[in-house]
C-alpha cells in the first residue's frame, strides 16, 4: 500500500506561464507571485514535476494529491489552465501524482477542492456534494483568501483567518452536511482549523458529541505537531487522521516527523490506510 501526502499544491507549466502573461494581478513577475491580497517571494522551481517526484522520494512517501489552492485567488481562465495543465503532469507521473479539481466535479480528477466559506451555503454548493457522493470521489475543504488590517502581524490572516475559517466549515458541515450526504469523504485541512478542542464546547451546549463523530469526516495533519496530534487522535481516534504536509507553502518536515514519532502503527494509519479509504 503506498504512502500518501494529501496536501500539496503543484503549478503546472500552462499555469505558471499564464500567470506570467497576466497584465493583471494574480500574476508571476519573477519570483513574485503578485495577488489581489498581497505579493509573496515563492521559489517557482518547487513546481517543477522533476522536482516534486524528488521531493517524494527525499521524505519516502509514494503519492502526492494535488490541489489547486483557493488562496491563489485564480479567475476561471488561470483555473482552466490548473486543470488542462495538471491533468498531463498526472498522466505522465506514472501513478505517484493525483489531483483534486477546483471547485466542481470533472473527468480524470480524485475530487474536489472546494473554499471553507461555501459551506456557509450548502445549498448553493449542493450540485458538487451530489455528484461527489454518486461518483464517490472526495471533497476537500481548505482556507479561502483571508485579509489583515494594518495593524495586525503578517502571520494573522494564516493563523487566525484560516482557522476561523476551517472551524466554521466544519462546524456547518455537523449542522447540515453530513446528514444530507452521509457517504460523502470529506477531508478537512489543518485538523478543520483545530476542531478537537471545539467538541467539548459543543457538548457544553448540550450536543451530544458521539453523534458528530462521523464515519467519513477525516482531518489532515498539515502545520501540527505532536501536541496537537496527540489530541485529534484521543478525540477522533487514528482512523480519522490523514497526512498532509501543505508543501511548498510550509515546510513539511517537522509535521512528518511529529507522525512518524507516533510509531509505526500510526504512520501505516495515517499515511496509508487512511488515505486509501478516502481515495477508495
Amino acid at each position: 500500500m503506498p504512502t500518501y501526502d494529501f496536501h500539496q499544491h503543484l503549478w503546472p507549466p500552462a499555469l505558471i506561464e499564464a500567470l506570467r502573461a497576466r497584465s493583471e494581478r494574480p500574476r508571476l513577475r519573477g519570483s513574485v507571485l503578485q495577488l489581489p491580497s498581497g505579493d509573496f517571494e515563492l521559489d517557482v522551481t518547487c513546481h517543477e514535476p522533476a522536482a516534486r517526484l524528488a521531493f517524494l522520494d527525499r521524505h519516502e512517501l509514494d503519492v502526492a494529491v494535488i490541489s489547486c489552492p483557493p488562496t491563489l485567488e485564480l479567475d476561471a481562465e488561470l483555473v482552466e489552465a490548473y486543470h488542462d495543465g495538471i491533468l498531463e503532469l498526472v498522466a505522465e507521473s506514472d501513478g505517484r501524482l493525483l489531483a483534486l479539481a477546483s471547485g466542481a466535479v470533472r473527468a480524470g480528477f480524485s475530487g474536489a477542492c472546494v473554499p471553507a466559506p461555501a459551506l456557509g451555503d450548502l445549498d448553493a454548493l449542493a450540485p458538487v456534494l451530489t455528484e461527489l457522493e454518486r461518483r464517490g470521489q472526495l471533497l476537500f475543504v481548505h482556507p479561502a483568501p483571508e485579509g489583515r488590517t494594518l495593524d495586525q502581524p503578517s502571520w494573522w490572516p494564516f493563523v487566525v483567518g484560516y482557522t476561523a475559517q476551517m472551524q466554521a466549515a466544519y462546524a456547518a458541515w455537523l449542522a447540515g452536511g453530513a446528514e444530507r450526504w452521509p457517504e460523502l469523504r470529506v477531508l478537512f485541512a489543518i485538523l478543520a482549523g483545530g476542531a478537537p478542542i471545539q467538541l467539548e464546547r459543543l457538548a457544553s451546549r448540550g450536543l451530544d458529541t458521539r453523534a458528530v463523530l462521523h464515519e467519513h469526516v477525516y482531518f489532515d495533519t498539515a502545520s501540527y505537531g505532536e501536541r496537537a496530534l496527540e489530541l485529534a487522535m484521543a478525540t477522533f481516534g487514528v482512523g480519522h487522521l490523514v497526512y498532509g504536509s501543505d508543501w511548498p507553502i510550509i515546510d513539511a518536515e517537522a509535521t512528518l516527523r511529529a507522525v512518524r514519532g507516533f510509531g509505526q502503527a500510526v504512520t501505516d494509519a495515517v499515511c496509508r490506510e487512511n488515505p486509501a479509504r478516502l481515495l477508495q
